[in-house]
């Protein structure tokens, strides 16, 4: 095992940990509101911490951006970990058990190493930069979906960007006509892990943040998937609007998108 994964599922092991003993006693979970729609716990709080004790641990120099703390910078900028401790926090708060831990790492800024774990169902997702994509310890693959006639697709409404409430509705209506049926389940990093399994066809989502995806994409497309923005460019680390799936899926999914999208989600 690559060195850093071996960290980095360390990492997220632990953070798993946080999370599960905090999911058996929600009652005492403490939330509150970052923005609109957007909510922290103080087990994302714990949980992040539990990751950054473990990488700094191993890499004392390496720079750590995460979700609830921002960039926690080391001296060595060219290694970079990316880290959602909690991606679901909704779901987390209601007592809906579908969340994850998303750990990637970046080296001059590709991503090198991606975990994503599932702590309720103990299940891993991992990849390695030109070595494949793993579920737990067997090598996984996208589906092999040439059209969506009879494909699961998963999608994620975008409750932080109302904005693009109407292109969005357009664009799921065109891919829901064509498919079998569609998921929205609450957590991106599980959406993409799940292409990169072969459980969904397919992912599309608007205004994701890079800590939500940085581990998924990479899993993604080791596990011989493709991945685009909304325009079938590939700068959605910054824009945050993600297109991922089999190869077939995906170029039928940015077809059915880029005729209806609006200004705003051409740039």
């Amino acid at each position: 095992m690559h060195p850093m994964q071996t960290i980095a599922v360390r990492a997220a092991r632990a953070a798993g940990q946080t999370i599960i003993r905090a999911f058996a006693e929600l009652d005492k979970v403490e939330v509150t509101a970052k923005g609109i729609n957007d909510y922290v716990t103080n087990v994302d709080k714990e949980a992040e911490a539990a990751i950054t004790y473990q990488i700094r641990k191993s890499y004392p120099d390496h720079t750590i951006i995460g979700e609830e703390t921002g960039e926690n910078k080391g001296e060595n900028s060219e290694y970079v970990w990316i880290v959602d401790p909690l991606d679901g926090t909704n779901n987390f708060v209601k007592g809906i058990p579908h969340f994850a831990v998303s750990i990637a790492v970046q080296y001059k800024g590709k991503t090198e190493v991606a975990v994503v774990y599932d702590p309720i169902r103990d299940e891993l997702f991992s990849a390695v930069r030109g070595k494949g994509a793993k579920f737990n310890d067997f090598r996984m693959r996208v589906s092999k979906k040439n059209d969506l006639s009879d494909a699961i697709i998963a999608t994620g409404f975008p409750f932080k960007a109302k904005q693009h409430t109407e292109t969005y509705m357009k664009i799921f209506t065109e891919i829901f006509t064509q498919c079998a049926d569609v998921r929205r389940a609450g957590s991106a990093a599980l959406d993409l892990a799940y292409v990169g399994a072969g459980r969904v066809d397919g992912f599309f989502e608007i205004g994701l943040k890079p800590w939500d995806i940085a581990a998924g994409e990479l899993i993604v497309r080791e596990a011989g998937g493709t991945v685009t923005d909304f325009t079938g460019n590939h700068d959605y680390m910054t824009s945050g609007n993600i297109i991922a799936g089999s190869p077939k899926a995906t170029s039928i999914i940015v077809k059915t998108a880029r005729p209806l999208l609006s200004e705003a989600l051409k740039r």
